[in-house]
């Protein structure tokens, strides 16, 4: 009889604490000691008593379900590795176009170069040949001068004594007459061009250098990243084994300035977000992308040119850009610092987010268009704004976004179907983002306030204001799935650290 492989033994207490796991982070998935609560989940909300999370544990309906979960991966991962399988076969050919093209060009070139040497060549004969036949011509007419010159020298011979005086004074006379005739000649070519010398130059044109200084490649290979969908199917999309992290009751949430930060910009601001990695992004209104330490330092400039509004993060390596003026939105590659993809809309690009392989962009303050990773329209969403649409979040087929102007906050689906408007006590409403329970966190520049929206809409509370020093906030963003994160101002003066609580 086969032996049955024993079952494991899991243990009950912190492997790195050895303290007993009494508590649930549904936020991370994972048992946890009052230690790692206290050291490494301060920040997680809906902590749970591990006790309760295992009441509503059903093991053999969440066997059933990780081992879905475990073939369903498996399945993905053999289908990612055909799939850059081929893209490595794929990769290999599209190098050998490329060196294919690389020769066309050349080619291309040489046949030009051919062309222009053939055509100056032929202007230098036509050139050389006129000239040529004006320096014969000349030639052969002062031979005729000096031929007649000498024939009067030798008729100046025939003047003897033998004639009579009158006779020799005439023929002298005219002989004389006819010398000065050839020295008039002589003196007019002083002024003549023909006798000046010809030299045959040739002046290369000014735009071969320019093209040589400026020509300092044929092209560049660039790596294009193309979102795949990826269609896989289990519970590491956060849902958990036991019951999920239940909506926050905004009541009982507080937010606290834990540092504030001088960045000294001294610009209006449009828009902030926290990168994946923990860097910042500050984006002047129509003007330069910032990028910022975690620590709100100020790290560099992004060299990419135009006047920027409004940015989402697309993966680790890459964000989009709305530039307004351009009616464009850019892709924007972190590592290799290149912008690799425009897409041009027929309207200002405004406000920007991304989700679920797609983007959603707020076009002047009418429009909401969401455009998949192409430029391809998906969706489009007609709005009535009062102001431009300078700030969206796009999430769960959902469009918040603010009217500045109007002193409202919007929430439609993708048909354009308003799911509710929230407009009690904004003043200027900006910046908007969303927490790990689907609550809206409105930046209310004008009253220099930060309230929280319950995700139906349906009520809200203020969590901080001018008594913290909150001044004119413009942005708000929360570090990637955490409850903290930076207030930004409108003019660009401080950052402030916050962190949210919840009870």
């Amino acid at each position: 009889m086969a032996s049955s492989k024993p079952s494991q033994a899991f243990k009950t207490e912190c492997e790195k604490h050895g303290q007993q796991l009494n508590l649930y982070c549904p936020s991370h998935l994972m048992p946890c000691c009052d230690e790692c609560i206290s050291t490494s989940h301060s920040k997680c909300l809906g902590i749970k008593i591990l006790t309760e999370a295992v009441e509503k544990f059903k093991i053999e309906k969440s066997k059933e379900s990780v081992e879905t979960n475990i073939n369903s991966t498996l399945s993905f991962l053999e289908k990612l590795i055909r799939n850059k399988s081929k893209n490595n076969e794929t990769g290999e050919n599209q190098c050998g176009s490329i060196k294919k093209s690389i020769k066309g060009i050349r080619h291309d070139i040489n046949k030009h170069l051919d062309h222009l040497e053939k055509k100056l060549c032929q202007e230098t004969d036509i050139i050389w040949n006129q000239e040529k036949s004006k320096i014969t011509d000349f030639i052969s007419e002062i031979e005729a001068k000096k031929k007649s010159l000498k024939e009067i020298k030798e008729h100046l011979q025939t003047v003897t004594s033998q004639i009579s005086k009158l006779q020799s004074f005439l023929g002298v006379h005219q002989i004389e007459q006819q010398v000065h005739q050839r020295q008039r000649y002589v003196q007019d070519l002083e002024d003549d061009e023909r006798t000046k010398e010809v030299d045959i130059k040739m002046k290369q044109n000014d735009d071969i250098e320019k093209i040589l200084n400026k020509l300092e490649s044929l092209g560049e290979v660039i790596v294009i990243m193309k979102e795949v969908t990826m269609n896989i199917d289990t519970s590491v999309k956060r849902e958990a084994q036991v019951e999920s992290q239940e909506p926050s009751n905004i009541n009982n949430m507080t937010m606290n300035i834990e540092t504030k930060i001088e960045i000294n910009m001294l610009k209006e601001i449009s828009d902030t977000i926290y990168l994946m990695g923990g860097r910042v992004i500050v984006v002047e209104r129509y003007g330069k992308i910032n990028l910022l330490t975690s620590d709100g330092q100020q790290q560099k400039q992004l060299p990419i040119p135009g006047k920027a509004s409004s940015v989402t993060q697309i993966n680790q390596n890459t964000i989009a850009i709305t530039y307004p003026d351009e009616k464009a939105i850019k892709m924007f590659n972190m590592e290799n610092e290149k912008v690799t993809k425009v897409i041009t809309l027929n309207k200002q690009c405004m406000g920007l987010s991304f989700s679920n392989n797609s983007l959603a962009v707020g076009l002047s303050d009418d429009e909401i268009r969401i455009i998949d990773l192409g430029g391809n329209t998906l969706k489009l969403i007609q709005v009535q704004n009062k102001s431009f649409l300078y700030n969206l979040v796009y999430c769960n087929e959902r469009v918040i976004y603010s009217d500045y102007m109007g002193n409202a906050v919007y929430c439609v689906d993708g048909s354009g179907k308003q799911i509710w408007k929230y407009t009690q006590d904004l003043t200027g409403p900006r910046g908007l983002c969303k927490d790990t329970s689907g609550n809206i966190m409105v930046a209310d520049c004008d009253s220099n306030r930060i309230i929280v929206i319950s995700k139906d809409g349906q009520n809200s509370k203020v969590l901080i204001g001018e008594e913290e020093g909150l001044d004119s906030p413009m942005c708000i963003c929360f570090k990637r799935n955490e409850s903290a994160g930076f207030i930004c101002e409108l003019f660009g003066k401080n950052l402030e650290k916050f962190n949210l609580s919840n009870g």
